[in-house]
């Protein structure tokens, strides 16, 4: 049966084809459009007018990637179960995507946006229809025909405006932040003290790691920016901080919540949230709730990526300190590594720029989403990595019947029904209930009403626990219209001005222009707290835990021009202060500074040129390895020969992790175990340590002490161990685990064989699917080098295997000053359709961090173009 379910396949394959050359006539066009594709497929579009050019783009996308762009929207509407039929992970995903609402937000979102950005996305929606009607299903794409052989009718539906809106929630739901942190440290903070929790979370280490806005740039203010920021603080009444302030640099200040910025390895905290966390920690019945109110949330699939797998590394570097005597600008984002890829890369152009049609723009963008994310035009290029501050919170809601308390009193639940369609199966039935604070998540999953019974002790009335979510994304915003701005932006105050419109998901934009301009802007809508700190869960019934607005786009981190020559993001903390205040759980800056570093070096050097951006980005040096591995060579191991042996290989080691590294693989897996036997008997089910930034940090801080209570493996009653102990019982299991898995001779174990990535169809890569039909969309696996916390963030969980869990989703090095010498590279490829030369024709280079040249200027582009596709109106 399988060996005729992948001949059924093959053949469809060949039939999803699309034309990539000629003459198509499209219905709708206005007029003539050319479509350019280099060697690997990339198209850049030329029309005359805006209109024209979205809709080819729609049309286009819809050519190469339509069945990932059906995908997504199905996805993003909870619907996935009328695609894929009714397997309890999709009516589950659709359950809590339709409690959250992202399309219906999406859907409020439309009337408020330009009507210039709606006649764009209308255009764009019609070139995806243009493209698929009059197709069937197996035409545009495979995996309809694969779905088909066991749930056959399906039907394509038009794409709409909303179709493309929503998938903004799906980006804003996986690049937000804290909520995984937040329900974690209230789950220990029932069996843990306080302040053993807070050695899991440790402050920000700003004397080794230097923020994104450093010192130096605060430094070179002026008072006419410390006036205007007191001019602000007195609008929005908060209390004025003028600080330091300048044309160069700005950063804006804003009173804080009720909290106080962590330092060393113990976090502040205020009366208020002590208050919150001693409830948290006392109630039973409500850390039951929220810890089934996480696998409620983790039922959403990762579209993105998920938690700690995210980050991004980006760069922009001033022409004062480059060959080329003008900026560079490096970007590449980590998020879930799939086939087809995340990204789309194209280019999108105006014969002739005017008001009418203003786009001359390249770079990376979504299918399915028109414009482009992250790229440049002939004015200005940017690039994006994750601000994550806390846009999320949990509240306990105490709820008897339709009501919910609040300050002493009652107030109604609302509520709406859902009806969740399955294909092949019986409709499923939901009702949605929500509190003012957001939609309940209990009502998702049975198991969360069961567990949020009232504690034992209370007044025996039927009050339940209930949890709610808050998420800025819930309220209707204009990230739409900040695309399109920042596509058209032709200098700094422009993309300032686009950058106000990016209301989710909140990133940290790094910035560079032809006129030698480099910068930094946050953007994002960041809630003001009350009570709350945002670390933990806090109370709904109690009004002095609610938002009491947004941080001022006025008063968000910004910086022209810095002092240093250069702005380095990679997710760690933006400013030494806490003012605006934007979270306490960011990266903890071991990759940030480490780019900082080779940039340091490369300046002491000479210059930095092209080749050092991409350098950098290639580099594999783990980051804990050099405090760890000391440790690790003075642990006695002389009447074991045996661990011994593997022992050696870290003498002389460069702390570097190409997949050929025998170094590598022993130390990472001591790791692995360390971080197993030391934390692990502690921290209870689907806790495990994932051996990230924040476990660098942890780790750091505890090894100084020896006998901390944190090394004391409680699997072992009776006795009490120190780290010593730990450290070499996790030398021991290493040794024997690669044994087992690599062979005896250490001088044969490679990382790579370890560390491995496989890239999987996120709808066709499950076991249910016969391996011979997955092997048409599967790709790897791959030995891979890299590593969780090295720039190059190959990252992978040390609480489950070495298998890569996410990395660099593309990589980009910007040539301000010659755009045509600019290179980029995508994961697999631009097409989405297996057997395709363009599915995986960039795989090769991405593994090895090469880039292809990223043509701009429409010569360029006509010297690269190895097809042409001409789109005219259907006579």
């Amino acid at each position: 049966m399988a060996v005729v379910l992948a001949i059924g396949a093959t053949t469809a394959v060949r039939r999803s084809m699309p034309e990539r050359g000629g003459e198509l006539q499209v219905a709708g066009l206005g007029a003539g459009v050319t479509v350019l594709r280099d060697d690997q497929g990339v198209p850049q579009v030329y029309a005359d007018s805006a209109t024209d050019l979205f809709m080819a783009q729609g049309f286009v996308q819809a050519q190469d990637r339509f069945f990932q762009m059906d995908y997504r929207r199905h996805v993003t509407a909870g619907r996935l179960a009328e695609l894929v039929g009714g397997s309890a992970t999709a009516v589950q995903a659709d359950k809590v995507i339709r409690t959250l609402g992202w399309r219906r937000v999406a859907e409020q979102e439309l009337p408020r946006l330009s009507s210039t950005t709606r006649r764009y996305l209308q255009a764009y929606a019609d070139g995806v229809n243009a493209y698929v009607a009059g197709r069937s299903p197996s035409q545009l794409g495979v995996e309809y025909a694969v779905l088909g052989l066991r749930l056959p009718d399906y039907r394509v539906e038009e794409w709409t405006a909303v179709d493309s809106l929503a998938w903004l929630k799906a980006m804003a739901w996986d690049l937000k932040s804290n909520y995984d942190a937040e329900l974690t440290r209230a789950r220990l903070s029932s069996t843990l003290s306080d302040r053993r929790v807070d050695k899991l979370f440790p402050g920000y280490p700003f004397d080794r790691h230097q923020p994104i806005v450093t010192a130096a740039d605060s430094a070179a203010n002026t008072e006419a920016d410390a006036a205007a920021d007191a001019e602000t603080d007195a609008e929005t009444g908060a209390a004025a901080d003028t600080g330091s302030a300048g044309s160069a640099s700005r950063v804006p200040a804003l009173t804080a919540p009720a909290t106080t910025r962590s330092s060393g390895n113990e976090s502040s905290r205020t009366e208020s949230s002590s208050r919150t966390d001693s409830w948290s920690a006392t109630d039973p019945a409500a850390a039951d709730a929220l810890r089934s109110a996480g696998r409620a949330l983790d039922a959403v699939p990762a579209l993105l990526g998920r938690g700690s797998d995210l980050g991004s590394n980006a760069w922009v570097v001033s022409g004062r300190f480059t060959t080329t005597g003008r900026p560079l600008l490096a970007n590449d984002p980590h998020l879930a590594l799939q086939a087809p890829s995340t990204w789309y890369q194209m280019g999108l152009h105006c014969r002739t720029t005017s008001a009418d049609c203003p786009f001359d723009v390249t770079g990376f963008t979504f299918a399915g989403l028109p414009g482009v994310v992250i790229g440049h035009n002939a004015h200005v290029a940017w690039g994006f990595t994750n601000l994550a501050p806390d846009v999320t919170d949990l509240y306990l809601e105490r709820v008897v019947g339709g009501q919910v308390e609040r300050d002493g009193g009652i107030e109604p639940l609302t509520t709406r029904t859902e009806t969740i369609r399955v294909r092949g199966g019986a409709d499923v039935p939901l009702t949605v209930r929500s509190t003012r604070h957001g939609p309940i998540l209990s009502d998702v999953v049975p198991s969360v009403r069961e567990a949020g019974r009232e504690p034992q002790g209370e007044d025996q009335d039927g009050t339940t626990y209930d949890v709610a979510l808050s998420w800025t994304a819930l309220t209707p915003g204009r990230t739409a219209d900040a695309i399109f701005a920042l596509d058209q932006a032709d200098g700094w105050d422009q993309f300032r001005a686009a950058a106000a419109l990016f209301d989710v998901p909140a990133q940290n934009l790094v910035y560079a222009d032809v006129d030698g301009n480099i910068g930094y802007q946050a953007p994002g809508r960041v809630p003001v707290r009350g009570a709350s700190d945002g670390r933990r869960p806090v109370p709904g019934w109690d009004s002095q835990y609610d938002w009491t607005g947004y941080v001022p786009f006025a008063q968000m981190p910004s910086v022209k021009n810095p002092p240093e020559g250069f702005v380095v993001t990679a997710n760690q903390a933006v400013t030494a202060g806490d003012k605006p205040f934007l979270t306490t759980d960011w990266a903890y800056g071991y990759r940030s500074q480490r780019i900082r570093d080779l940039l340091q070096a490369a300046l002491r050097r000479g210059k930095v040129g092209p080749a050092d951006m991409a350098a950098i980005q290639r580099d594999t040096r783990n980051l804990m390895a050099p405090t760890l591995v000391p440790l690790l060579l003075r642990t006695d191991l002389r009447r074991d020969p045996f661990t011994r042996e593997a022992q050696q290989l870290l003498r002389g080691w460069d702390f570097s992790q190409p997949p050929d590294s025998a170094a590598a693989a022993y130390y990472n897996a001591v790791w692995s175990n360390l971080l197993r036997i030391g934390f692990d008997d502690e921290l209870g089910e689907g806790l495990a340590a994932e051996g990230g930034e924040r476990w660098f940090e942890v780790v750091t801080q505890l090894l100084p002490r020896r006998s901390d209570a944190w090394w004391d493996d409680k699997a072992t009653p009776g006795a009490v161990e120190n780290r010593d102990e730990i450290v070499r019982r996790a030398m021991v299991a290493a040794r024997i685990d690669l044994t087992r898995a690599l062979g005896k001779d250490v001088s044969r174990w490679q990382w790579g064989r370890l560390h491995r990535l496989e890239l999987r169809s996120p709808v066709l890569g499950g076991d249910e699917v016969p391996r011979p039909v997955r092997s048409l969309f599967d790709l790897g696996p791959y030995q891979v080098g890299g590593g969780s916390g090295a720039v190059n963030a190959l990252t992978w969980n040390a609480g489950r295997d070495y298998d890569v869990t996410a990395g660099p989703s593309m990589r980009m090095v910007v040539d301000v000053g010659d755009f045509d010498r600019s290179t980029w590279v995508n994961l697999t490829g631009v097409s989405g359709h297996p057997y395709d030369s363009h599915y995986d024709d960039q795989v090769g280079a991405w593994r090895d961090g090469r880039g292809y040249p990223w043509p701009f200027s429409e010569a360029a582009a006509k010297g690269a173009a190895d097809d042409e596709q001409r789109l005219v109106p259907r006579s």
